[in-house]
């Protein structure tokens, strides 16, 4: 592999200077070449640096893909570090077998989506009721994996809601937990506390805070939480019944994993049809990446476009720009997916990576994003790739003329960065306006669009539930493609662990106990803060 990716580096530097207008100059048929399908959707990547060599090249990258992708669905240990595998595929297939260590674990997956279907039906009928009548509200207690994923579906979802409102809880500033409990009635509340082992200190923290509001409000507070959790005990502890207790098992990671009892107050506040809509749309894209050949495979080829620019092409972020409003979450949880997946520095047998690892991510929805960030895509120095993803239709026909023009935008975008103007350009439109001279130049260098940027567009019908399964297999399997190629263990997240190890040691200092051991700033400053409580 080592060839190919000095070869891919040496193709790079042959290229030069060339324009990606240039490609599409000598190959007028680009956009359909360089456009895959698949389910529906369609990723253009033609407004790329990436030619038919290149492609060749990044091809070749992928041949170990195949194995590591049956290895996954067929239930080997591919998380290496913490010997787990990695099935968060079987919460989305409720139809094949899946075995595990000679054991076929869908049973158990189905029996805990039927009791999921149960309670989330009986929860939006009104046959689970609060202690003031029916459920009005439920707030999601998560942090992470446990919190992204079903607060961006929820979001994304919401001309399909039709069940109680849904609000989310993740940052164990106070300030969350106040402003989302803040108008809300104790007695038609449910909470839903996510965290597998009930341990979580940000997660239970907040728990602990919702359980004495509910206990202000209701003689029986623990009979209005239900817990997504395999932590069977400390649930009880908490007085929340067994029959409102959803465990999983350890071969979900966190971010992997709302299809299944993480996303239950998505299915209360969709409904479980259209949960199960967003469960179909996630299995056709798992068929589709099991099956299709590389060069047509959405999933590959979505990771083999990050590759190129990332770490062939050095350019160190990737912007993802949905032009739909309601996925205005989906650029934070890809941040987690990807940069909590792929962000490591070592391979799989422990050495030192000889290839940067993954970008940072990073994206707002447009238009929004074009009246802020825009300008440093457009002119800035740095190169930033940027991932736009659009919808044929919307949801309001009578506002059609609104989508249009979003639609209008995108396009637009992605034909701006990639032709940019020139000075010449600039200069003629300065001397419309009557300048001269000096004045004519200076004025017109401001006006100049280096343009040559990459860009990708996705398009798909219609943001359903169906479509947005799709879209959220698409990226986990992208980041499962880029990691097999890097050789690194994409579903472990050590990273996330030595900080909160230290914040429990931090925390005596802010109350003037012992707690040798820190370095001079960080004594400095819980004395400031603990003065400035005084």
């Amino acid at each position: 592999m080592t060839d190919i990716w000095t070869r891919l580096t040496e193709h790079r530097k042959a290229q030069g200077a060339l324009r990606i207008e240039a490609l599409f100059q000598a190959d007028p048929d680009r956009a359909a070449g360089f456009s895959t399908s698949a389910e529906g959707l369609v990723f253009d990547w033609s407004k790329t640096g990436i030619d038919a060599k290149a492609r060749d090249l990044l091809l070749e990258l992928a041949a170990p893909v195949a194995a590591r992708r049956e290895a996954m669905f067929t239930g080997e240990r591919i998380n290496e570090t913490e010997d787990r595998a990695v099935l968060h595929t079987a919460l989305r297939n409720l139809e094949s077998s899946v075995i595990l260590d000679g054991e076929d674990v869908m049973p158990e997956v189905r029996r805990t989506h039927e009791r999921m279907r149960a309670f989330a039906t009986q929860v939006r009928d009104g046959s689970f009721a609060g202690q003031g009548g029916r459920i009005t509200d439920v707030v999601n207690i998560g942090i992470g994996g446990s919190d992204l994923g079903p607060a961006m579906a929820a979001r994304a979802l919401a001309p399909f809601h039709d069940g109680p409102r849904v609000h989310f809880v993740s940052n164990v500033d106070g300030a969350d937990i106040a402003d989302t409990l803040k108008g809300l009635d104790p007695a038609t509340t449910l909470v839903v506390v996510a965290s597998k082992t009930f341990t979580t200190i940000e997660t239970m923290t907040n728990a602990r805070t919702a359980l004495d509001w509910m206990a202000a409000g209701v003689a029986d507070p623990a009979a209005q939480f239900a817990a997504l959790s395999s932590a069977a005990e400390r649930t009880a502890e908490w007085g929340i019944e067994p029959n409102r207790v959803f465990g999983f098992e350890d071969w979900v990671g966190g971010r992997y994993s709302m299809w299944g009892p993480i996303g239950l107050s998505l299915m209360i506040a969709i409904g479980p049809d259209d949960f199960d809509r967003f469960l179909a749309g996630g299995a056709a894209m798992d068929r589709h990446f099991r099956s299709a050949e590389p060069a047509e495979n959405l999933p590959v080829i979505l990771a083999l476009v990050g590759i190129w620019h990332h770490q062939v092409c050095g350019y160190a972020t990737r912007a993802v720009l949905p032009y739909d409003n309601r996925l205005a979450r989906l650029p934070a949880y890809l941040q987690q997916l990807e940069m909590e997946s792929n962000g490591k520095r070592v391979a799989m047998d422990g050495s030192d990576l000889s290839l940067p690892s993954g970008p940072v991510v990073w994206g707002e929805p447009g238009t929004n994003g074009q009246h802020a960030f825009y300008q440093l895509i457009h002119q800035g120095t740095a190169v930033v790739p940027c991932e736009f993803i659009i919808a044929a239709r919307g949801h309001e026909p009578e506002l059609a003329h609104h989508h249009l023009l979003l639609i209008a935008n995108c396009l637009a975008q992605s034909e701006a960065l990639m032709r940019g103007r020139s000075l010449d350009e600039a200069r003629a439109l300065m001397q419309a306006k009557g300048l001269t001279g000096a004045e004519l130049d200076r004025q017109a260098r401001h006006r100049v669009f280096p343009g040559n940027r990459p860009s990708t567009t996705l398009l798909i019908p219609q943001l359903t539930p169906y479509t947005l399964g799709q879209i959220v297999a698409l990226y986990e399997h992208r980041v499962f493609v880029e990691g097999v190629i890097l050789g690194i263990n994409s579903f472990d997240q050590w990273g996330v662990e030595l900080g909160k190890e230290l914040a429990l040691k931090v925390a005596p200092l802010l109350e003037g106990k012992p707690a040798p051991g820190h370095d001079p700033s960080t004594r400095h400053l819980a004395a400031l803060i603990r003065d400035a409580r005084a």
